[in-house]
C-alpha cells in the first residue's frame, strides 16, 4: 500500500526479508493447559510467564543461563530450568517461544514432534488482553517509556490497569502487573511483525522511521505494517504523533479508515500540544494544552522525547475518560524505567548514566538530553552497536548522532540473534564520526571501562548506550573511578 508524501531519510535494505510473525487465532489463557516458555528469562517473556502463573496456570520455563529473573519466577510459582532439554516440556500443552528461539532448540523441536500448540510470545501476551480494553503502544522509538508512562498514569489515578512493558519501572522494579481494571497496556513490538497479533482497541504510534529491515526488507514494507496495525478491525482510536513525518503520513490513511484519531506533539495542529518546552530542576517541563484543558507538565525525567511520550500517555488517558489535571499530576510521579537514561553512579565528580538507545534517532535524543544535564561539563558517550544488519544499514547515521558527544568510545557489535556479516564491525561507526580525534574504538566490551576511566574528568557526564551488554560498563567504570589511578 502507498500513500502520497511517503518518504524516509534512511537507506533501504535490498536484501531478502526474513519471515515475519503471522497472527494466530487466540484462546483464553485458562484454555491453554500447562504452558512452557522457552527462553523464559528474557525481558519479553518473563512478565508474561509470571502473569500466567498469577492466573493459576501451571507454568514452566527454561533459559540458557541462570539469572535473578529466573529465580524470581521460581519464587512466583513457575517451574524453572537452566539449559534446554526435551524432557523439560513435561505435560505441557502449549509452548511459547520468542523470535530469538531457533527451530534447532531441542525443546522446540520436541514440541513440533509432539504436535503441541506452539505460540510466539506475542500470542501469549495477546491472550492476556482478551476481555479487556487493550492499549497497544508501538512505533520505532519510545515504546517502552510511553507504555510505562501510560501504565503509571492509569495506576496513579486508581484505574489499576494490567500491563506488560519492555523494562521494569524504576519505582516498583516490575515490568508487569495483572491489575483488576478495565484496561491492559502492552508494548507492541514492530521488529518482527508481531504487533499485528494484539486485539487492541486503542493504538499508540509514537513515530515511524525505517528500522528492522533485516525482517521487513524495505522501508515501505515496514511502514505498511503500521497501516495494518492502525486500521485493524478491533481498533477504535489511534493516538499518533503530529510531529513525526512518518506518523503524519499515516494519519490521513487512518482517518479515511474511520478510526478516531488523537494527535500529540509540538505542532500547532496537535490535539494534545506541547509549548514552552524546557528543563526544570527535576526534569523536562512544558505547557500542555489538551482538547478541554491546559496546564503545566512537569516531569522527573529529562529530555524533549520524554515530554512527547508523556503527551501520548495523556492522550490515552483522556481517551479512556480520565481528567486532564489528574493525568498531568500523575505524570510528575513517573520515575522512569530501567536502561532509559538511568542513573548508575557518581564518582569523583563524574556522573554515569545508562540508556537502551540502539537506533540513530534514539542515540541523538539521548545525547541531546545528556547535553541538557551536563551543563558546562563534557558529554562522553560509550556506544555498543546492536546487530550486524543495523550497523551495516545505519553506520553513517550512528556516526552523525554520536558527533553530538564531546568524547566517543565505540565498542564491537553485540550480535543478538544474528550471525556476523563479512566486513561489518563497530569500526564502521567509529569511522563515521566526523572528528576522529574525539573517537576511540574498543572491540571487546570488557575493555571499555578501563578506556573510559583514562578519558573522563570531573564534571563529565558519561552515557553508556546500546541494547546489548554495554549496560555492564557503567558499574565497572564507577568501580574503576572509586579505586583511583593504579
Amino acid at each position: 500500500m502507498r500513500w502520497p508524501g511517503w518518504c524516509f531519510e534512511w537507506p533501504v535494505d535490498q536484501t531478502e526479508a526474513m519471515p515475519l510473525i503471522q497472527p494466530v487465532p487466540l484462546l483464553p489463557v485458562p484454555e491453554l493447559g500447562r504452558v512452557h516458555f522457552i527462553a523464559v528469562g528474557g525481558a519479553g517473556m518473563s512478565g508474561i510467564a509470571a502473569l500466567y502463573a498469577d492466573l493459576g496456570v501451571a507454568v514452566s520455563g527454561s533459559d540458557q543461563h541462570d539469572s535473578a529473573t529466573l529465580r524470581a519466577l521460581a519464587d512466583a510459582g513457575v517451574t524453572t530450568y537452566v539449559g534446554h532439554d526435551p524432557a523439560q516440556l513435561g505435560a505441557a500443552e502449549t509452548v511459547v517461544v520468542s523470535s530469538a528461539v531457533r527451530e534447532t532448540n531441542p525443546e522446540l523441536a520436541e514440541a513440533r514432534r509432539r504436535g503441541l500448540r506452539v505460540w510466539h510470545r506475542s500470542a501469549a501476551l495477546a491472550a492476556l488482553m482478551l476481555g479487556r480494553v487493550g492499549v497497544a503502544v508501538s512505533g520505532t522509538h519510545g515504546k517502552t517509556t510511553t507504555s510505562a508512562m501510560i501504565a503509571t498514569l492509569l495506576t496513579e489515578v486508581g484505574a489499576d490497569p494490567g500491563y506488560v512493558v519492555g523494562s521494569p519501572l524504576r519505582d516498583t522494579g516490575r515490568s508487569h502487573r495483572l491489575g483488576s481494571g478495565e484496561s491492559f497496556v502492552i508494548e507492541a513490538d514492530e521488529s518482527d511483525g508481531s504487533f499485528l497479533q494484539y486485539p487492541a482497541q486503542l493504538v499508540v504510534i509514537t513515530n515511524i522511521e525505517a528500522d528492522h529491515l533485516d525482517n521487513w526488507g524495505t522501508a515501505e514494507a515496514y511502514a505498511d505494517g503500521f497501516v495494518r496495525l492502525a486500521t485493524a478491525e478491533t481498533v477504535t482510536t489511534v493516538v499518533i504523533s503530529a510531529d513525526d513525518p512518518g506518523a503524519v503520513a499515516l494519519t490521513e490513511v487512518v482517518r479515511a479508515a474511520g478510526k478516531r484519531v488523537l494527535t500529540f506533539g509540538a505542532s500547532a495542529g496537535a490535539d494534545v500540544r506541547l509549548t514552552g518546552i524546557g528543563h526544570g530542576p527535576r526534569g523536562a517541563t512544558a505547557m500542555l494544552t489538551g482538547p478541554d484543558e491546559s496546564g503545566p507538565l512537569e516531569l522527573a525525567v529529562p529530555g524533549r522525547y520524554n515530554l512527547l511520550n508523556a503527551a501520548a500517555a495523556y492522550a490515552v488517558g483522556i481517551s479512556l475518560g480520565v481528567s486532564g489535571p489528574l493525568l498531568r499530576a500523575a505524570a510528575a510521579r513517573f520515575g522512569g524505567t530501567n536502561r532509559r537514561f538511568q542513573p548508575v553512579a557518581e564518582r569523583g565528580g563524574v556522573r554515569i548514566f545508562d540508556d537502551y538507545a540502539h537506533h540513530p534517532t534514539e542515540v541523538a535524543a539521548t545525547l541531546t538530553a545528556a547535553r541538557e544535564l551536563a551543563g558546562s561539563g563534557r558529554v562522553v558517550a560509550c556506544f555498543q552497536p546492536h546487530l550486524f544488519s543495523r550497523t551495516r544499514d545505519f553506520a553513517t547515521e550512528f556516526g552523525q548522532s554520536l558527533g553530538l558527544a564531546d568524547v566517543v568510545v565505540v565498542c564491537g557489535i553485540y550480535p543478538a540473534r544474528e550471525d556476523p556479516i563479512p566486513g561489518v564491525t563497530g569500526e564502521l561507526v567509529a569511522q563515521a564520526v566526523s572528528d576522529p580525534s574525539r573517537v576511540h574504538y574498543v572491540e571487546q566490551i570488557d575493555q571499555a571501562a578501563a578506556v573510559l576511566a583514562g578519558l573522563v574528568a570531573p564534571g563529565d557526564l558519561v552515557v553508556t548506550i546500546g541494547a546489548g551488554d554495554v549496560t555492564s560498563v557503567g558499574p565497572q567504570l564507577a568501580a574503576a573511578l572509586a579505586r583511583g589511578p593504579q
